[in-house]
């Protein structure tokens, strides 16, 4: 009989998430625009943010790569980490946090610059190529990614401004995706989009998240239904310490479980039409 010792194979742990909030709240100046945002965000996934109209949730969202520090007024409470890292720490560096963290905004906003500009843009500033070959790969390989490459490869040098609607909006998301991120924040990417646009985005989406980590905020509850993993529902309360609307998280769960047997009654109330 052997007397060697067995051994046993360790199960993964649970994988970290990307962000984690704790009680973050937004003001601007003494206006408190959103409170007690408790939440993870995990590698990988669609995460979507819902709710009516001035509920937070493009608030919250620019809290993720720090963009309303470019708003005088506005300072952010609580605390918001990204690997474990403190986003607000003064130590972090927010031109670095952007880098990291790309976000595509609700209006297709491409440069005045031809279409192979607007995605060279990003890596030239950032020091990831110059010119030549290197750029190209960096160019082709953002606008593979994007699902665009096959429509624009022969017109790299016309204006941006040419392509339609939806293929403007994949042309951010492909200006976003060159400088190598790792998290794409996107505020409600297809509102100005028609259908098929609208569909294209959902489809890219979907392919992308196997690299990148998404956060989208949407009006749209079958879009949320559709590509999101992970729903985090908003809506406005009176305020505790004055008579304003303030936003509050009221529901954070697996997008199939909150639209089909939700914890809270308000948001039963929002996904099945009675308010919003």
């Amino acid at each position: 009989m052997s007397g060697g010792a067995s051994t046993t194979t360790a199960e993964p742990g649970p994988v970290p998430p990307v962000y984690r909030t704790e009680d973050l709240a937004v003001f601007y100046g003494s206006f408190k625009a959103v409170r007690d945002v408790n939440l993870e965000i995990r590698q990988n996934e669609i995460t979507a943010f819902i709710g009516p109209s001035g509920c937070g949730k493009s608030t919250v969202l620019r809290c993720f790569n720090r963009m309303n520090d470019l708003i005088e007024s506005a300072r952010v409470e609580g605390r918001l980490t990204y690997h474990g890292v403190d986003l607000y720490d003064r130590a972090v560096n927010p031109v670095e946090v952007r880098r990291r963290i790309g976000m595509v905004f609700q209006k297709p906003n491409p440069f005045p610059k031809s279409i192979y500009e607007n995605i060279a843009y990003g890596p030239r500033l950032a020091g990831l190529a110059r010119k030549g070959p290197e750029m190209d790969e960096i160019v082709e390989n953002s606008l593979r990614a994007a699902a665009l490459w096959d429509e624009v490869k022969d017109r790299l040098k016309a204006s941006a401004f040419g392509l339609s609607g939806g293929q403007q909006q994949r042309l951010c998301i492909a200006r976003a995706l060159a400088v190598g991120p790792e998290v794409l924040l996107m505020d409600e990417p297809c509102s100005a989009l028609d259908p098929i646009a609208t569909g294209r985005i959902e489809d890219l989406m979907q392919q992308i998240k196997q690299d990148y980590t998404i956060i989208i905020v949407t009006h749209n509850m079958q879009q949320a239904a559709r590509v999101s993993d992970h729903c985090a529902f908003f809506t406005t309360e009176v305020s505790e310490e004055s008579d304003t609307r303030t936003g509050v998280l009221v529901e954070f769960d697996a997008t199939q479980q909150m639209f089909s047997n939700p914890s809270d009654e308000r948001t039963e109330n929002y996904v099945t039409g009675r308010f919003g």
